[in-house]
């Protein structure tokens, strides 16, 4: 296969200390404001030109040998585990979804009839659904932890109550690593230690937080992280990512694909059928994982924020909505506290005299993108933003409760 080419100057190696906006990289409309990265991120112009310049080789399938169904997923695979601070590469899967990544997880949870499987209320129905199917299976009970509304310490109260969830019944606890409609943010490492402590295990969705918020796997002690790749991770759609630790290394894969067995780069030897997969949590790549046109876009994006580093986009954005946050809270806009959410990603509640509708209309007709999710007007603004894109958002936040 052609190699790859990439425009040297269209990935940035210099690291600053201060991040700047990076607009400029991304394919966003001038006349758009969109802070709505937790929907889709704007796509990077070097993962565009990776995806073009991929796609093109399709028409010389001549040019595609056997040891281009390993490169470039094994470059992936080796990115991301540096991103998540994974031990090694073996910890990561190749997956299209976060979906299926749970999906792994539900098939290989040992729990018996009576045990708990503890979620947060309103979660993101991904992170839902496997479980329910899993309790109606084994006999196991679902303990929902309640979001508490109408004060200030939610993400405080929301962690103890999750900690007095977690007792000696308590198989799993699957959450994210932020709440997906407010951004509250979940202590990992306590939930973590209190759980293994229980014999359970801990199963977090970074969808809506790996890429712009650090994550350590190992310091956290997190089991199994999966992640859509079309958010936070600059990537696109059909393509993810998932940790496993060993404790899941001898489990049983969603499909039973040729590439995850042992000895599959033997392309002479395929018709000799093996018993055993591919090394640590390769067993777990979803078939086709080679996509030779997703695979050299993800690869792209996730260098790109690798040399961004997530503390420094966490940092930007932080400092991008600092201005505004004391006011909006004095017009009566409620919102968590910043050590208690993250600040790529929060949502903010009307006040009572403002109307949701009139909200939606003003936003539109000012080009501003952003979400309703949960009962929350959700902000969540990434390096592709600047002032003039969170001035907007405020002069509409400002006018519609006069």
């Amino acid at each position: 296969m052609i190699p790859l080419r990439v425009k040297k100057e269209a990935v940035s190696s210099k690291i600053e200390k201060n991040m700047h906006c990076q607009k400029d990289k991304f394919n966003v409309e001038s006349h758009v404001h969109y802070i709505n990265g937790a929907y889709m991120s704007p796509q990077l112009r070097a993962v565009t030109e990776a995806g073009v310049q991929a796609a093109a080789l399709k028409s010389r399938p001549y040019s595609t040998s056997p040891p281009d169904f390993f490169t470039v997923k094994e470059q992936v695979r080796g990115l991301f585990a540096q991103l998540v601070n994974a031990p090694t590469p073996q910890h990561i899967a190749l997956v299209p979804s976060a979906s299926y990544g749970m999906g792994i997880v539900a098939r290989n949870l040992k729990a018996s009839a009576g045990q708990t499987i503890v979620i947060t209320e309103a979660q993101f129905p991904s992170n839902v659904y496997p479980w329910m199917r899993l309790a109606k299976e084994k006999g196991l009970e679902i303990i929902t932890v309640p979001m508490p509304l109408g004060s200030a310490q939610r993400g405080q109260i929301w962690n103890e109550r999750i900690l007095e969830a977690i007792d000696h019944r308590t198989a799993l606890v699957s959450i994210g690593h932020i709440h997906w409609a407010n951004g509250t943010l979940f202590d990992l490492a306590a939930i973590g230690q209190k759980v293994h402590q229980s014999g359970g295990i801990l199963a977090i969705d970074g969808t809506q937080s790996v890429g712009a918020l650090p994550i350590d796997v190992q310091a956290m002690g997190i089991d199994a992280l999966v992640c859509a790749g079309y958010k936070w991770l600059l990537g696109p759609y059909g393509y993810g990512y998932a940790y496993f630790s060993p404790s899941f290394w001898d489990g049983i894969p969603l499909e039973e694909n040729w590439i995850n067995r042992e000895n599959s780069e033997d392309f002479a030897g395929l018709t000799q059928y093996r018993e055993g997969y591919q090394p640590g949590a390769l067993r777990f790549d979803a078939g086709e994982s080679s996509n030779f046109i997703l695979a050299p876009m993800c690869a792209v994006a996730l260098q790109q924020l690798l040399d961004w580093q997530p503390a420094r986009i966490q940092a930007y954005c932080q400092t991008l909505l600092q201005p505004y946050l004391e006011s909006w809270q004095a017009k009566g806009y409620e919102m968590a506290p910043p050590s208690q959410r993250a600040a790529h990603l929060f949502g903010i509640q009307l006040p009572p005299q403002a109307s949701e509708q009139t909200l939606q209309t003003a936003l539109k007709a000012n080009n501003i993108l952003l979400s309703v999710r949960g009962g929350f007007i959700r902000i969540s603004p990434n390096v592709y933003n600047d002032s003039a894109d969170i001035e907007a958002l405020n002069a509409v936040l400002t006018e519609i409760i006069k």
